[in-house]
């Protein structure tokens, strides 16, 4: 008699036993690894947050600034999308400056001038609420004094400005600057912070810097740094400076310029107007995010007024009829009438650059000027 099915459900009936069994047993829940063996986890997706603080100037039709505001009628759009205003401000806070001061050979007939200046950054600039520091440049960038709140040690800073080389490493001066006012605390929503400045006193001239304006304004975006310049003017210093009789007579006819030129360039008038602020406004735009965008490309001129435009700052000309003292004096009456404008993008923070505007309810009509930052540049993460 053949019993081979009796075998078969006899091993059938074993098996289901058996699994059910296991079943039984099993952990609920993700099964522990081995001992010794690494646990494989799941990729992070970092999420990029970007603070970007803007300040915003806004004049009347005669020049004259705006100070009665309200957040609800300024309108903010980042890349064409509009953004949520998370901190609003009326010149109210504190200010963490950096001073850039050229000391190099080709300033010396203004370094007296600049000696005294001091007392105008402490009550102009800074402000009673306000803190300073100061860095000096030529051919090396020298941190002259660390951030402090104290007016005499910034005034005595000053004060005792020392010439250096022929060099003018304007663009590593402008790097340090923004290395050291990254570490200032920043406004946000729930913080006052201080706005980071940097005031540039020094030509339109770099020289040997290792660094390049484009990738320096870049950083200074990020950072929410703003700059101010005033541009000085060599030619006018040496053209109003007493003679020197030890000297022999300049030979060159009456009216001629009195320092070098940028090397590789023909002094004249109209490059002196180049040099200190004869360019549109929408052409330093352009410039401004031009020099952006192409970081490692080198900028051969309008360094200050494309720095100060990428930021939302102001340029100053001390060539004309503006003195050194006037130029900062405005420049110190502006930083503390502004708006201050905080955000988190929203709706886009694809790697590129970033367009910003700021608009006034019915700015047009009301013959107001609005000037803020243009944008700036976010990059990826092999940048």
């Amino acid at each position: 008699m053949n019993h081979w099915w009796i075998k078969e459900a006899v091993f059938l009936a074993v098996w289901g036993l058996y699994l059910a069994t296991a079943r039984a047993q099993a952990p609920e829940g993700p099964m522990a690894p081995p001992v010794g063996v690494p646990i494989q986890k799941s990729p992070t997706i970092k999420v990029r947050t970007v603070l970007v603080n803007t300040p915003v100037t806004v004049r009347d039709a005669s020049g004259q600034m705006v100070h009665s505001l309200e957040a609800n009628e300024f309108r903010i759009t980042d890349n064409g999308v509009e953004q949520k205003i998370t901190h609003f401000d009326l010149g109210g806070e504190p200010v963490s400056v950096v001073v850039l001061v050229e000391t190099s050979l080709r300033i010396e007939p203004i370094l007296p001038e600049l000696r005294k200046t001091g007392i105008l950054l402490t009550q102009t600039v800074t402000g009673t609420n306000g803190e300073a520091a100061i860095i000096g440049f030529s051919n090396s960038v020298d941190k002259l004094l660390d951030f402090t709140g104290d007016p005499e040690a910034v005034e005595k800073t000053m004060s005792k400005l020392e010439e250096g080389s022929w060099g003018s490493k304007l663009y590593d001066a402008m790097a340090a600057g923004v290395e050291m006012l990254s570490g200032r605390p920043e406004a946000s929503e729930t913080e006052l912070g201080h706005r980071r400045v940097m005031l540039i006193l020094a030509e339109a001239h770099d020289e040997g810097s290792e660094n390049k304006l484009g990738e320096v304004l870049r950083q200074a975006q990020l950072a929410n740094v703003t700059i101010y310049a005033v541009g000085l003017s060599t030619t006018k210093a040496m053209l109003k400076k007493k003679p020197d009789y030890k000297r022999p007579p300049n030979p060159a006819p009456e009216g001629t310029f009195g320092s070098p030129p940028v090397p590789g360039t023909v002094q004249t008038p109209t490059t002196e107007d180049n040099k200190y602020g004869a360019t549109s406004g929408a052409d330093l735009l352009a410039l401004a995010v031009w020099a952006v965008q192409h970081a490692k490309d080198q900028v051969t001129s309008h360094a200050l007024e494309i720095a100060t435009t990428a930021t939302g700052g102001s340029h100053l000309a001390v060539w004309k009829d503006r003195s050194l003292q006037k130029a900062i004096d405005e420049i110190g009456g502006e930083l503390h009438a502004q708006y201050t404008i905080s955000y988190t993008p929203e709706g886009d923070s694809q790697t590129g650059y970033h367009e910003i505007h700021v608009k006034v309810a019915g700015e047009e009509a009301r013959g107001l000027k609005v000037k803020s930052r243009p944008g700036y540049y976010l990059a990826g993460p092999e940048s």
